[in-house]
């Protein structure tokens, strides 16, 4: 039988585990995804998301060769993040599933195969109330800036969901959207994944992320300025 659990309980596993921000979003809240990218698609029973985020050095932003390898590192390290908290979920008698940093399912787009997550990691981090997805496409937290990377538990716990941020950002500025080399980001319900990636290079036998001037430039990009 599950014991009763509190949002702040798990909160808390997700801060033990390594977590510099937890937020938790109700299953029923995801409407506006697409068909087959709702947790219920995922985990059928899901009626909470649970959002872990963790930051990295602004410092890796000075090299890309620097940038690749935390954002590897931390992709790995927010997937292990995720099955200790679902591992610390299921002892407690719920069903859960993993939705790594990384990966997903292949999806035909425009004549050829993109990759998406099994759910948008960061609308549910929008949702769970860690911040805002700006013009850049990046979720932007009030503390970390759009530095952080996430992971997520779906699970049949019911558990209160946390207020959505009550902020905004952007709404005078468009530095990223006019320094973007591809035009990606002219259109941000229609992100162009396909023009971004194209600055994803193969460096000596290594993928090599070289173009993040989105993330970089943004007045918000190590928290949230007040008066801007």
């Amino acid at each position: 039988m599950a014991i009763e659990l509190t949002s702040a309980t798990v909160k808390d596993y997700g801060i033990n585990a390594g977590a510099d921000v937890v937020g938790i979003a109700a299953s029923k809240d995801f409407g506006m995804a697409p068909e087959g990218f709702k947790p219920t698609d995922v985990l059928p029973e899901c009626l909470s998301v649970i959002v872990l985020g963790a930051s990295f050095s602004p410092e890796v932003l000075n090299d890309a060769a620097e940038y690749t390898a935390c954002r590897n590192e931390m992709l790995t390290g927010m997937t292990n993040m995720a099955k200790v908290v679902a591992k610390r979920l299921k002892s407690d008698g719920y069903k859960t599933k993993v939705i790594s940093a990384s990966g997903g399912k292949w999806v035909e787009c425009g004549g050829r195969k993109e990759q998406f997550g099994y759910i948008s990691l960061k609308h549910a981090a929008e949702i769970a109330g860690l911040g805002v997805i700006g013009k850049n496409y990046l979720l932007t937290n009030p503390r970390f800036g759009n530095l952080l990377w996430l992971s997520a538990v779906l699970t049949d716990a019911e558990l209160t969901p946390d207020e959505k941020a009550g902020f905004t950002i952007c709404d005078n500025c468009s530095i990223c959207v006019e320094a973007c080399p591809v035009r990606a980001l002219d259109d941000l319900a229609s992100f162009g994944k396909k023009e971004c990636s194209s600055h994803f290079k193969i460096v000596n036998k290594k993928l090599e992320i070289q173009c993040y001037l989105c993330r970089r430039i943004c007045p918000h990009a190590f928290g949230i300025k007040a008066g801007t």
